[in-house]
């Protein structure tokens, strides 16, 4: 185990970047300038340099390819289920706190890009009034922290939120959804005050569960995968999820090494993303049914533990899983919907190998007919 502690070195200019030289970093200034920036040492030196497509390089470097006029700034609709200033409660038993709007990178394909902008303020320091609406609602049993990275905070300023849901009864579980493991261990493997403060927070009915960002087997070097072990001991349960992005792991070799070493280490594969249409996110996307060729082709490499990942969309409408390909359709269904939205059957559209989101097959299928809903247990028949 190594003994490296160290605190990172933020890096928000692209002038701070030796590998790029001058006309790089004026070429790649106008998306700087539309589209936050933000990496530190540590994650930089993770990058091949001499590799222009280099995985790791993808998620963080800026591209003009990102000036394309592809997505929107919400492309969720998240605003639409924001309750209470800084929380959405979209599903019943779970509510959404953004407790920050400051990451240890920024990824180049996040889908809240928005918060980073200096005319933003979805992201509250009083989190007062959303603490009364959880209280109010019992249904909500599930609090995610998020934002913004909670672990960037101090431990200090986390172990407030955290003691005050403690306080309500009815939420058991509390998420913290995070990608400091890759970006900067070092964040929690200089602070044994977090482990200790997380620990005390964790009773055999009342969990933490840590909800982290790995998006390529590159990122799960030894100080990150101490990082994540150091809360494993403190007793949190941890997941990871991914988006598949264009470049960096969409290749099922790439997935299945991801899902692989992740189940060596004790984390849960729990959720491959089709990435989101975000404004920026053009060069990233990858059409619904090359992500799912992809998830299938690498689900062939793996063991039980290692895939229980589903494939899925989070969409306005709800959580959305790919459920497979049918020789002229793609079946599809909700696997949540929003509180008091009806639940829906498996949903059937044509094939649309051009299909980048859900908002494409229903323009497709309004064109022509009614989208096909059949039971599941039709679709089993």
């Amino acid at each position: 185990m190594t003994t490296t502690r160290k605190r990172a070195r933020y890096i928000t200019k692209l002038g701070q970047v030796d590998q790029l030289d001058a006309d790089q970093q004026a070429g790649l200034a106008p998306v700087a300038e539309k589209f936050a920036f933000r990496t530190n040492d540590y994650y930089q030196s993770l990058i091949d340099w001499d590799d222009p497509d280099d995985p790791i390089r993808r998620l963080v470097i800026p591209s003009v390819e990102e000036l394309g006029m592809l997505g929107e700034w919400d492309a969720s609709n998240e605003a639409s289920y924001t309750v209470a200033p800084g929380l959405e409660h979209k599903y019943r038993d779970t509510a959404l706190l953004l407790v920050n709007n400051v990451c240890g990178a920024y990824c180049r394909f996040c889908f809240r890009k928005r918060l980073f902008t200096q005319d933003n303020d979805e992201v509250v320091n009083d989190i007062t009034e959303a603490l009364a609406y959880i209280r109010a609602h019992t249904e909500i049993t599930n609090v995610l922290l998020s934002g913004g990275d909670p672990l960037v905070m101090s431990t200090r300023r986390l172990e407030g939120i955290i003691r005050s849901l403690r306080e309500i009864d009815h939420v058991r579980i509390i998420r913290i959804g995070s990608k400091m493991p890759a970006f900067d261990p070092h964040r929690i493997l200089r602070d044994p005050e977090l482990p200790e403060m997380l620990a005390r927070y964790i009773t055999p009915d009342r969990k933490i569960y840590l909800m982290a960002h790995f998006n390529h087997p590159r990122e799960l070097t030894e100080l990150a995968l101490e990082g994540v072990s150091t809360l494993q001991r403190a007793g949190l349960a941890t997941v990871s999820q991914s988006p598949i992005i264009r470049g960096v792991n969409d290749d099922p070799k790439v997935i299945a090494e991801l899902f692989r070493r992740l189940s060596f280490n004790g984390i849960v594969p729990y959720y491959l993303f089709i990435c989101r249409p975000t404004a920026g996110n053009d060069p990233f996307m990858v059409p619904v049914e090359e992500c799912w060729e992809i998830y299938e082709d690498a689900r062939r490499y793996l063991s039980g533990l290692a895939k229980p990942a589903r494939l899925a969309m989070s969409h306005t409408s709800g959580k959305i899983e790919i459920l497979g390909l049918l020789e002229d359709h793609i079946a599809l269904r909700y696997l949540r919907r929003p509180a008091g939205k009806d639940p829906a059957g498996i949903l059937l559209f044509p094939r649309d190998p051009r299909a980048l989101w859900l908002d494409d097959y229903l323009d497709a299928a309004e064109a022509e007919a009614v989208p096909r809903v059949a039971s599941a247990a039709a679709f089993s028949a």
